[in-house]
């Protein structure tokens, strides 16, 4: 038997920002989000803030400057500032811009001292888990591609996927043009997989999956056999741009597509 949810409040998206629900709770939320185009956008930019600040307090700088660092530590908690505009919120900010400070006058010591933590470098090795089913999706792709009986379906509405599975899309590039759009079972749920002519990067598939956790993780390119694949992460949902390697001979091409539809999500 279903229980009754309770209306979703501004309160509650904010405890939901803040990881201050409980499990029930978080599903009433993102069951609201996924109706909800406009709030789920908002509440994912606000994630990416929180995490951006998270990362610039967590991260030890290790080829950058003490300089720049500290200045990369103050903008982040000036976005933050900016963004988090609510009135309960206010003290947060302010906390957080104190916190950012001291962080600075940590990473100075740091420099002097010799590093006191693990680099986001040292820690990542091999890529994310969701990266295989990104590739196999791609192949799957490649052979439905050449089935006469299996005709793509180039009908693309954001709008909906969204609602049917929580992921928000990126904004596809001028001149890039869709060719089919699935909804696969990926290791870790849903997950869409989006066939497109990509200019110079050829036929490519955009990958798109929820992998059960939060994090921000920059657009990275790695190998895959015959394959280039760029991976990244913004908050809940994780994307790869997979290409053929003959197509994209160019890494930098991919790396610059990858980035401009990580930048899309913003």
């Amino acid at each position: 038997m279903n229980r009754p949810a309770d209306p979703v409040s501004g309160d509650d998206l904010q405890a939901y920002v803040d990881d201050q629900l409980s499990v029930a709770r978080r599903i009433d939320v993102e069951a609201y989000l996924s109706a909800n185009p406009t709030a789920a956008s908002r509440v994912m930019g606000d994630l990416r803030i929180r995490d951006e600040l998270r990362l610039a307090l967590a991260e030890t700088p290790r080829a950058a400057s003490t300089a720049a660092a500290r200045l990369a530590t103050v903008e982040a908690a000036r976005r933050l500032q900016g963004a988090l505009t609510r009135a309960r919120w206010t003290r947060r900010l302010r906390i957080a811009a104190m916190v950012a400070l001291l962080v600075g006058a940590g990473w100075m010591a740091n420099a002097q001292f010799g590093h006191f933590g693990v680099s986001r470098v040292v820690a990542s090795g091999l890529p994310p888990a969701y990266l295989e089913d990104a590739v196999r999706s791609h192949r799957t792709a490649l052979v439905r591609a050449g089935m006469p009986s299996q005709p793509g379906t180039r009908h693309y509405d954001p709008a909906e996927i969204l609602s049917a599975t929580a992921i928000v899309m990126p904004s596809l590039p001028e001149g890039w043009k869709v060719e089919d759009v699935q909804v696969f079972p990926s290791t870790f749920g849903p997950s869409v997989e989006m066939t497109v002519e990509a200019g110079e990067i050829g036929t490519a598939s955009l990958f798109a999956v929820r992998p059960g956790g939060f994090d921000v993780v920059p657009a990275t390119t790695v190998p895959q056999d015959d394959l280039t694949a760029a991976y990244w992460q913004i908050g809940e949902v994780a994307y790869a741009l997979v290409a053929q390697r003959s197509l994209a001979a160019d890494t930098h091409d991919l790396d610059r597509a990858a980035a401009r539809l990580a930048r899309s999500l913003y």
